[in-house]
Order: structure tokens, then sequence, then C-alpha cells
């Protein structure tokens, strides 16, 4: 049976992740079935998409007021970036349990992470934590030895390839990993064995060229 869908007038305008995500298995986070997430700050896009989840991490070093801002803004569940390249230490583990009291979902840690940091924050909060992939340099099995509960691979055009590698080591382990640009990406990525994919949404601008083409040449809103 088809499944049946309802939406407003004006919501149903809203960005859609990749419909190849679906093949995932998805991830449960605190009982919620996650096989999409949007990687945005975003309020506007985090209001406007049909993703599962948001993955809250950006190039700037981590604030509360931010994730707090993403949290009251997201109706679906927040992973949040607490550092761990330019912001270490202490500070990591103190905005990890900052998140999780403004309530996230999950905390993600950036690649350049040490172990001990990982293991700091694992024996500080009560939420997943998720450890950043980037390369096949990153010691998978010391980053599970520290207690992480999950990865979350960013290789770019490597990403499946890396998705793989850690299945070799550890074939329960949830992942979340870049999809890529297109629906073939994507699908490569969930057949490697990532349980959930990340998706990039377009810019506001990116979304707006078209809907002000339209208008300019008095065509109604696409």
């Amino acid at each position: 049976m088809a499944i049946k869908e309802l939406n407003g007038n004006l919501r149903s305008f809203m960005l859609r992740v990749p419909e190849e995500i679906a093949a995932a298995d998805g991830i449960v986070i605190m009982g919620r079935r996650i096989k999409s997430l949007v990687f945005t700050t975003d309020i506007c896009v985090i209001r406007n998409v049909n993703a599962d989840a948001i993955l809250a991490v950006y190039p700037f070093t981590p604030q509360p007021i931010i994730h707090e801002a993403v949290m009251f803004a997201a109706e679906v569940p927040v992973i949040a970036g607490v550092g761990g390249g330019l912001t270490k230490g202490r500070r990591v583990v103190e905005l990890a349990k900052s998140a999780e009291f403004r309530g996230a979902a999950g905390v993600v840690v950036n690649a350049p992470t040490s172990h001990e940091v990982v293991r700091q924050v694992v024996e500080t909060i009560d939420i997943p934590v998720f450890v950043t992939v980037i390369n096949d340099k990153d010691d998978i099995k010391a980053r599970l030895d520290a207690g992480a509960a999950a990865f979350n691979v960013s290789a770019a055009a490597k990403t499946a390839q890396i998705v793989a590698k850690i299945r070799e080591i550890s074939n329960d382990v949830p992942i979340i990993a870049t999809g890529g640009p297109t629906g073939k990406t994507v699908t490569e990525t969930i057949l490697a064995g990532a349980n959930a994919i990340t998706w990039t949404p377009p810019s506001n601008g990116e979304v707006f060229k078209d809907i002000m083409t339209a208008y300019r040449e008095g065509k109604p809103h696409p």
C-alpha cells in the first residue's frame, strides 16, 4: 500500500532528501529511527526539510547558543558538533555536556579529537558520541576502544571506501556518512555499509534562484 502523505498548502514547498536514502536501514537513537540527516545550521532549511535529523556541525568553535537555537527550531533530533579541532580538551567535554542538557540526541567530535578526549566525553554524557572519520589513516579500533558509539564518515570521494573499511573492523557499529552529489553515490555509500546518510542541502540563494526567475517572468511560485 502506498504511503499516505499529508501536507499544508504553504509548507508543501520544502527541500527533500534524495529518495535513494530510503534504502538505508537506519540508526535508532533514543527510540527514533534515523535514515537521513541534513547537514546545516540554517534555521530556514531546518524548518523546511524532510530529513529525519539535523547534523549541526559548522566551521567555527561550537557555541551553546547556536546549539540552543538549532534545537529550538528543529522538529527532529539534533546531533550537535562539539569541536575537537580548533576547540580542544576539556572545552569539548563541557560543550558536549551543554549540548546534552539543551536536548541534543547525540554529539559529534571532529577527526583531530584525541582518543583520551573521546573517552572523557563518553564518560561524561549519556547520549551517543559520534567520531568523525576523514581518511583511511584514522585508527578505527582505537576509537572504538575509547568508547565511540558510532562514526560520522566524511571523506569526500573516498567516503564509501572508508565505510567499507570500518565494516571490515566492526560489522555492527552505527555509521552515518556523506552521500555525495548523486543518487548513485548515495546508493554506493549505503551498499558499502552506511546505516544513515548525511545530505548537504542547497543554500537559500540557490533555492531562491528558480523562484526569482519565475517571478521575473510573471510566473507563479514553482
